[in-house]
């Protein structure tokens, strides 16, 4: 009878068929949503704030959604509610910058939430009402209405027509219901009240799967190695693997801020270099030398010179500017390559390989190297390098190339002035060099990528137990961008390494050595499954799963393992179908298989065994559960590459998957007979013959021989 009485008291009270929610003013959709919205501000290095932005409670017990770009990286987070009340971030409980989202908790019970709706069910002209703090001003309110929904950057966005300002970023747009359709992200370009939004459905995989990372662990993201460098003076120094970022003015007169090497330079006569790039050439930043305490010199590009500076103290009347000079050989808004020879009795700069500045001051010699910024600069540095010699080895520029033309001068364009059929000429030359410059390219592509290759097979040619698996992957990363820095990642893994043991027993089992990494890995470090964007080449990337903490079943297992095995654990890799767990090898008994992907969710053979079925549909023997070998390893991922760049239809990066796949397993028939195809589409029809011979003298099942041989004849032919 209760239960009767119960449900026809629900009947009564749900809307009837049919019958939608009331719509609201905006007094009152503001009235409803000021308890949940909050202002976001993350302090910087000086006093003030340095970012503001808006967020709003998602989950009664804390939760607050917000974009990715307004908490920043590795920096405290605070949230101020309109009732005054302040709360300091503990934790970030999920973070996805590719789809600038984030949601962090704070230490709150009981707080108002605002309900979520559906963007995919989101209408053109549909009316909207987005919340934030603009320019700083507390809890604005502004009406309009979705234009759309959008691809941006090969995600859905919502485009709004209604004024959006800096401030009310992370701010939610919801509907007339009061239902939260999306997170206020990037200013339209195209109009002043253009704007855009995250869908409220990307957000919602966050929020079911989270990545967490406690706070004292998110403000080492990005931090400076402390063994490594030290940054005095201010500014905001930090380093992605094999490069340092520095970006706010110092505290040192003329916004000046150093970041010193720890490592102890040779004796002198020595060299130090790096590679550096200012965001702006009236800014200056560069490397310092012969560092003692509150005085170093400094060789660094500035207004778009190079500038040798002796800093005897603290002021710009301590400071003695030794040369000033401007050099061809600088490129302006780009990398430059500057290096220091120290030497008793003076020093010699270098930009570019080139002999720039030499100066015979010498008031000190000792000191630390290291680098240093000035005024608002932001700057990057790369292949910072200390050594007896780092001059680059000389190349024979006309073995390598045949210089064209020179410059026509004045003469020359008179003379070509008479000839009526010189504009003609000259465009058909230029479409010429254009080709010649298009084969150039490949050629200088085709060039690095045999040179990733060659030491990718010497690391895999190594014993199974000597393959280091983390340079293999790493190459893959090389292979697609050539300034990946493959053995300062090789260092960074180390260093994890080291972070992952602290406070492990020598005599630690196990198990506990395990639990340590999985603390490390998922909760200390925030390592966690893509999935927003699972199939993204960034995620079978080693080095950019190292920096944004993020990757697919197989990089992320392909990481975890080497810390294991550094840990002194044995843990190998079990490729399942269409998934890729680690199984923990220990010496005696069966060790259980772990999902790197499910923050290390431990399965039985038998709960593998479901998964492996799962993802492919049937019944799969139990050899899918056997341990594969880091070449197989390597090789998946390139398959996985290669399904990206199919999808993606990117037809030379296809190719460039598919040669490494065949280096490693030249009886990959269906592999090969797909490079053929590529190879007779680009016209390279020799290759593509080559293949083909190669199918027909090893033969193997599903490849059709007749086909071959038709397929031979039509290359043979004319």
């Amino acid at each position: 009878m209760a239960r009767r009485a119960a449900l026809l008291l629900l009947a009564f009270c749900a809307p009837a068929p049919g019958e939608e929610p009331k719509a609201k003013s905006a007094e009152e959709l503001a009235e409803q949503v000021k308890p949940s919205l909050c202002v976001i501000t993350t302090p910087g290095r000086e006093a003030g704030r340095t970012g503001l932005g808006t967020g709003f409670v998602v989950s009664a017990d804390g939760l607050i959604a917000t974009n990715a770009h307004v908490i920043g990286q590795g920096r405290p987070i605070s949230v101020e509610f309109a009732d005054g009340t302040k709360h300091d971030v503990i934790a970030v409980h999920a973070h996805d910058p590719k789809r600038d989202l984030a949601v962090v908790r704070i230490k709150a019970k009981g707080l108002t939430a605002l309900p979520l709706g559906d963007s995919d069910k989101l209408k053109d002209g549909q009316a909207v009402v987005a919340f934030g703090n603009p320019k700083g001003l507390n809890y604005s309110v502004v009406s309009g209405v979705v234009s759309g929904v959008r691809e941006v950057d090969g995600r859905k966005m919502i485009q709004l027509a209604l004024p959006v300002e800096p401030g009310n970023s992370g701010g939610p747009v919801v509907d007339a219901e009061g239902r939260v359709q999306g997170i206020v992200t990037l200013k339209g370009l195209i109009t002043e009240n253009l704007s855009f939004a995250v869908t409220i459905n990307d957000l919602k995989p966050l929020l079911t799967k989270p990545n967490p990372v406690p706070m004292d662990a998110w403000a080492t993201i990005g931090a400076l190695d402390p063994e490594e460098w030290k940054s005095e003076m201010g500014a905001r120094w930090t380093q992605r693997a094999g490069r340092l970022l520095v970006e706010g003015a110092g505290t040192g007169f003329g916004g000046r801020s150093i970041c010193v090497s720890q490592r102890k330079p040779p004796a002198v006569p020595f060299e130090v270099a790096v590679t550096v790039k200012l965001d702006d050439e009236r800014g200056a930043a560069g490397l310092i030398f012969r560092h003692d305490g509150g005085r170093h010199y400094g060789f660094y590009p500035t207004g778009g010179k190079l500038r040798l500076t002796r800093f005897d103290g603290p002021d710009v009347y301590s400071w003695k500017i030794l040369q000033d000079v401007a050099s061809p050989h600088y490129k302006q808004g780009d990398w430059n390559t500057i290096r220091v020879r120290v030497e008793k009795d003076g020093v010699k700069c270098f930009v570019n390989d080139q002999h720039a500045i030499e100066s015979k001051d010498a008031e000190w010699v000792d000191g630390q190297v290291g680098l240093a910024k000035f005024r608002d600069t932001r700057a990057e540095f790369k292949n910072f390098r200390v050594g007896p010699n780092l001059a680059a080895t000389p190349t024979d520029s006309a073995a390598v190339l045949k210089l064209l033309e020179r410059d026509a001068g004045r003469s020359e364009i008179g003379k070509l002035v008479k000839n009526p059929a010189s504009t003609d000429v000259i465009r058909a030359r230029a479409q010429e060099l254009e080709q010649q410059a298009a084969k150039l390219k490949e050629l200088a592509a085709r060039v690095h990528q045999e040179r990733v290759y060659s030491e990718l097979n010497r690391v895999l040619t190594e014993p199974e137990e000597k393959i280091d698996l983390i340079h293999a992957a790493l190459l893959l990363g090389k292979l697609d961008n050539e300034d990946v820095d493959v053995d300062a990642y090789r260092a960074e893994v180390e260093r994890m390494a080291k972070k992952a043991a602290e406070g492990l027993a020598k005599d630690a089992t196990d198990e506990a050595r395990l639990k340590a990494l999985d603390k490390f890995f998922f909760e200390t470090r925030g390592f966690h499954g893509s999935r927003g964007e699972y199939y993204s080449r960034s995620n079978s990337y080693l080095n950019e799963v190292i920096d944004d903490r993020e990757g697919i079943p197989i990089t992320l297992s392909v990481l975890y393992m080497d810390l294991a095995r550094r840990l002194g654990v044995t843990v190998a890799g079990i490729g399942l179908p269409g998934h890729f767990v680690v199984r923990h090898m220990p010496k005696e008994g069966e060790g259980k298989f772990i999902d790197v992907f499910e923050r290390g969710e431990r399965l039985t053979a038998d709960q593998a065994k479901k998964k492996a079925e799962a993802n492919a549909g049937s019944e799969v023997e139990d050899e899918v559960l056997k341990p594969v070998t880091k070449k197989a390893i390597v090789q998946r991922m390139l398959h996985n590459l290669l399904g990206v760049a199919r999808r993606e239809q990117d037809v030379d990066a296809g190719l460039r998957y598919l040669d490494g796949i065949l280096m490693l397993d030249p009886a990959a028939a269906p592999d090969r007979m797909m490079r053929a195809g590529i190879y007779l589409s680009k016209g390279r029809k020799a290759d593509a013959l080559s293949d083909v011979q190669y199918l027909l003298d090893h033969p193997s099942d599903g490849v059709d021989e007749r086909q071959l041989q038709r397929l031979k004849q039509a290359l043979e032919g004319p």
